[in-house]
């Protein structure tokens, strides 16, 4: 085992033997072997043991672990903390608590020492049920490929790796290994309690598959190790297709190109969706294949509100050309928008000039038209220059935003008028930048809605002659 596992340290994990590794060692035959093999082999190993205050012997195990690293002359770091209390404070099972706790223990430990990497005993057989409950669960790819000998970066640190040395090896070579080197392991006895799920596959499912295909264990094995050459193929594509997507992100929030992701392959987006979730998420394990269904209905059917619930306190919100995810508590980035606040009125003088929030500002001046000038206006294309008819205006103007009902009608609509609220909508103007969006009106008609278009009543005709000119800008 020693020979076969000194490959696997150098060439599976990548490690080296001139940093610290942090083990993390129950006190099991597992951990107990690996540590110990690691040591012989010359990596400066630290035993890292969390107590999770669980069991009655928990106290023991964590002197019996102490006491073989001081037998080695190694160092050991071990806590105690209250697992029961977090999983209760965090609805979670006492499985997932105790991974999250003992995991963040363990790189916080690497961390603190400068660690090259936390290693963690898990076996051929764990791979095995990891990958049997992947599949019970209706995992993609990623969770059929089992668990990698290293992971870099993971949920807990985007520099120290996770390996697993073992992951070739079985428990009975495990058990093997530590009766001839005398290695005295604890007996956990929660491995037996098949009320958690893990073990009702260790215990009562694998023995009962076992009786159809005695090879089992081996060929899940062996999947798994196929699976995780393709996996990397397709991570190649999944990266090139992530830089072409991804248009923005930033604390609690991404954005994909719309149009970039629903270009790409349905396989390939899913991956993108799984990775985009995990970044806001990295603690939740095996995300269902219906809440990426679910993400792929909304980007095809929008709700109404344009917004909608996803997973794990998760949003999606499609603006524009946008989809965003992000948390229900994240601040979406704006654009600097040209913005007023809610029952905000201003007075509009020609010439005069009005500051709007998001560092823009509004222009008006009174023009004489001349050939050049008219034919300028009548051909202007660009969105934030306005051209008034001063004989259609015949109230002061004044600057305001949306309120309920508002209509207007649109230049180049023949005179139709049409709900400010779904012009906003068919323009693609963000939600969150509608109700601000400063409107230039006179009296109660909406003359120009910012940016955006101008009402057919106050265009020009080639007639005009005056006209108050607007202009939109950043400040």
């Amino acid at each position: 085992m020693l020979d076969y596992l000194a490959v696997i340290l150098e060439e599976e994990c990548s490690l080296e033997q001139l940093r610290p590794v942090v083990v993390g060692v129950s006190g099991g035959p597992d951990s107990l072997s690996l540590s110990y093999a690691m040591h012989r082999l010359g990596y400066p190993v630290v035993f890292a043991h969390l107590n999770h205050a669980l069991r009655d012997e928990a106290d023991t195990d964590a002197r019996h672990v102490a006491q073989f690293a001081a037998s080695l002359g190694l160092a050991s770091v071990v806590e105690r903390q209250d697992v029961a209390g977090y999983a209760r404070e965090h609805s979670m099972s006492i499985e997932e608590a105790a991974r999250e706790v003992r995991y963040r223990f363990l790189f916080a430990q690497a961390a603190r020492l400068g660690a090259q990497a936390v290693a963690v005993a898990h076996t051929a057989d764990d791979q095995v049920e990891t990958v049997l409950m992947h599949l019970l669960r209706g995992a993609g790819l990623a969770g059929l490929r089992g668990m990698p000998f290293r992971l870099a970066p993971n949920p807990w640190s985007s520099e120290i790796p996770l390996v697993r040395p073992l992951l070739s090896t079985w428990r009975a070579q495990v058990l093997e290994f530590c009766a001839a080197h005398n290695l005295q392991s604890v007996t956990d006895r929660s491995n037996l309690d098949t009320t958690f799920f893990r073990n009702r596959l260790r215990h009562e499912l694998i023995p009962l598959l076992e009786e159809y295909n005695p090879g089992l264990r081996q060929h899940i094995l062996q999947m798994a190790h196929g699976l995780q050459a393709d996996y990397q193929v397709i991570q190649a594509a999944v990266e090139q297709a992530w830089k072409d997507c991804l248009v923005r992100q930033g604390d609690g929030f991404l954005a994909f190109d719309r149009g970039a992701l629903a270009r790409q392959p349905m396989g390939i987006q899913r991956h993108l969706l799984r990775r985009a979730i995990a970044i806001h998420r990295p603690g939740l394990r095996d995300i269902d294949f219906a809440s990426i269904e679910r993400v792929l209905a909304f980007i095809r059917n929008p709700t109404r509100t344009g917004q909608r619930d996803l997973v794990a306190g998760l949003r999606l919100s499609l603006e524009g050309g946008c989809l965003w995810l992000a948390s229900w508590g994240a601040d979406l980035p704006g654009d600097k928008w040209p913005q007023l606040t809610e029952g905000q009125i201003i007075p509009l003088e020609a010439p005069g000039s009005i500051q709007l929030e998001g560092d823009w500002r509004l222009h008006a001046e009174p023009v004489e038209l001349s050939v050049g000038i008219r034919a300028q206006a009548l051909e202007n294309e660009d969105p934030f220059h306005a051209w008034l008819d001063l004989a259609q205006i015949g109230a002061p103007l004044f600057v305001r935003a949306r309120r309920p009902g508002d209509r207007f009608q649109p230049l180049g609509m023949g005179g139709g008028a049409v709900r400010l609220a779904e012009f906003m909508l068919n323009q693609k103007l963000p939600r969150r930048a509608r109700a601000g969006w400063p409107l230039v009106c006179c009296g109660e008609e909406i003359a120009w809605v910012a940016g955006l278009r101008l009402d057919e009543r106050y265009r020009l005709e080639p007639a005009s002659q005056s006209a108050i000119f607007l202009r939109l800008e950043r400040t």
